[in-house]
């Protein structure tokens, strides 16, 4: 998705994108979020796994499996591959997240911080966690710093913008 922040020299106003809906949204597993593994009949490979920084979960007898950038229903494929091929006869697996990672929000709300993500969290849900709006808050654009991403980008808040684990929201001031 492009976006293109322009800055108007005699307004002062920044022109936005909207985020994605939070039914667009395919979420991709990174570092720090936690996974729920349970092989049929397998109690040693059956258990929690984190992703670690280099985005690998490390299971007994398989060993790293490569988890982020992917989808769960991805890993979820990969896992009965590899446990089908080598490890489990006619392996069956259920594999969810038990733990995403927390989400902040900062600038004008009532109570900035860290707040922990649930699954199709919008950003009118994540201001009403931490408050609501402040008196001076703009209520029409938000500034989102995705996962890793090193900037933020400003967006039109629109009510179903969708906010994802790691993400970074900050309500600026309004001007007038």
């Amino acid at each position: 998705m492009a976006l293109c922040i322009l800055i108007s020299g005699c307004t002062g106003t920044v022109a936005t994108t909207s985020l994605p809906n939070v039914d667009n949204l395919a979420y991709h597993l990174s570092p720090g979020d936690r996974l729920r593994l349970e092989v049929f009949r397998e109690d040693v490979l059956s258990g929690e796994y984190a992703i670690d920084d280099q985005g690998v979960i490390t299971l007994p007898l398989a060993g790293e499996v490569r988890a982020g950038g992917k989808t769960l229903a991805q890993l979820r494929q990969d896992l009965q591959s590899l446990l089908g091929q080598e490890y489990v006869r006619d392996a069956r697996i259920s594999l969810e997240v038990a733990g995403y990672r927390p989400i902040y929000i900062l600038g004008e709300v009532q109570r900035p911080g860290e707040y922990p993500y649930v699954e199709g969290m919008s950003v009118h849900g994540l201001v009403a966690k931490a408050g609501g709006f402040t008196y001076r808050a703009n209520e029409h654009v938000v500034y989102v710093r995705h996962g890793r991403e090193l900037d933020e980008k400003a967006y039109r808040l629109t009510s179903g913008a969708a906010v994802l684990p790691g993400d970074t929201v900050r309500v600026g001031e309004r001007y007038f």
